[in-house]
């Protein structure tokens, strides 16, 4: 028989699609990875890395790994041709994993949403190695939502309606499946097309490093520099935007809500932390008169985004309310709220609405209506009067990473039990 000792230490394959050399994989994926390795379970990663920033940071990966057990394969990943490219990079991943699984069969196998499902869904009905997937959002809708697969084109149909089917078969054979939210959890459990509802599945949302995006990480004389650099003051009224401004974030409608809060409050400010180039936020604000010293837009390292928070009052970010975001969680709002910010959002993003609610964290904009503005607008000066330690209880509560750690080493345990069981 396996000990309980045994069934503690699961050998386990992981697979991303993500670059462990990528902001996501240096905040979404190790993280988890060397929490769960410190709680005994060994791992091989085999991750798809650019080129590029691969060169760059290989050795600072490496070093992270150094002296635990995780063995890291990096394969390169493949840009162009789009759909060919990712075909491509999935036959070179199944290559891979039956090299690996050859040399030392694993038992349990980790897949990072659809892409590598596939082959973990393989491997399972192969090998009969346990499977999970790790779904993070609704990939095909979210594809289709963001405009990135067109459904009147012929190829991007087939696609969605191939990844579509797949996503039904990940759930369905999967041993555990997890999701980003609550609200994504209810959507699957309410397929009454799949059999044995309701199908193990485990909310486990982007948790944040609250050691890291803490008052206790503020650098006092970066601090101090970055007033300077920027020209903020210790009166102005600083509205704070974290991270990229891309497919997903609504950009145009942050900069309406801010025109409404400048009219009522002359001394707001709007600071952009983003490696984003500027000049898309520079166009829209001019083109709503919104004077250019009452936006800051500034890049900032890892190291650094905590002190940049540190110099805001509110934090701020609207992310488009469709059908996909239903199982997204925002890694943003963990570390804005760690930082003791209470946050302005949207409604009908994944769990932003109930963390906001319950908690008492923050204001949610329903509509994009200079009218929901104005009511939001109403609403401020009670906001600056809540307590940073309301926002970091939340913080801690939804966002801890220990807390996804143990949630996640709940799920080995338990397929390491049914493995045990055969």
């Amino acid at each position: 028989m396996t000990s309980m000792a045994n069934l503690a230490a699961m050998r386990a394959l992981y697979l991303s699609y993500d670059g462990l050399t990528d902001g996501l994989g240096r905040s979404q994926v190790l993280p988890y990875i060397l929490g769960l390795e410190e709680k005994g379970h060994h791992f091989t990663i085999v991750s798809f890395e650019k080129r590029e920033r691969f060169a760059r940071d290989e050795e600072s990966i490496r070093l992270l790994l150094k002296g635990r057990s995780i063995a890291w394969v990096p394969l390169m990943y493949t840009a162009f041709p789009p759909i060919l490219s990712t075909v491509h990079d999935v036959w070179k991943l199944a290559r891979t994993v039956d090299r690996l699984h050859s040399e030392q069969p694993f038992e349990l196998i980790h897949c990072r949403s659809y892409i590598t499902s596939l082959v973990g869904l393989r491997m399972k009905r192969k090998h009969a190695v346990p499977f999970i997937f790790d779904m993070r959002a609704f990939y095909a809708d979210e594809r289709v939502d963001g405009k990135l697969w067109n459904l009147d084109n012929p190829l991007f149909r087939a696609v969605y309606v191939f990844f579509k089917q797949k996503e039904k078969e990940f759930l369905q054979e999967a041993d555990f499946t997890v999701s980003l939210t609550e609200k994504g959890r209810d959507i699957i459990h309410s397929w009454d097309e799949l059999e044995g509802q309701p199908l193990p599945l485990e909310v486990i949302p982007c948790c944040a490093d609250l050691e890291h995006f803490s008052t206790g990480h503020v650098d006092n004389a970066l601090q101090e520099r970055l007033r300077s650099e920027t020209g903020l003051r210790t009166d102005d009224l600083v509205f704070a935007y974290l991270g990229s401004i891309g497919t997903w974030y609504m950009l145009a409608e942050m900069l309406d809500f801010f025109k409404v809060v400048l009219a009522a409050k002359q001394n707001a400010k709007l600071f952009f932390i983003t490696h984003d180039a500027p000049d898309g936020i520079w166009r829209l604000a001019k083109e709503r008169g919104i004077p250019e010293e009452r936006v800051i837009i500034r890049s900032a390292s890892r190291e650094e985004v905590p002190t940049c928070l540190s110099l805001a009052d509110i934090a701020l970010f609207f992310i488009r309310p469709v059908f996909s975001k239903s199982g997204s969680s925002p890694t943003k709002h963990g570390e804005m709220l760690g930082m003791g910010l209470p946050v302005i959002a949207n409604a009908g993003v994944g769990d932003v609405d109930i963390i906001i609610e319950s908690t008492g964290t923050g204001i949610l904009v329903r509509a994009f209506e200079d009218e929901d503005y104005l009511n939001v607008m109403a609403q401020i000066d009670d906001l600056l009067r809540l307590p940073k330690e309301r926002m970091r209880a939340a913080a801690l509560q939804f966002y801890s990473l220990e807390m996804g750690v143990e949630r996640y080493h709940g799920i080995y345990e338990r397929v390491g039990r049914a493995r045990a069981r055969g």
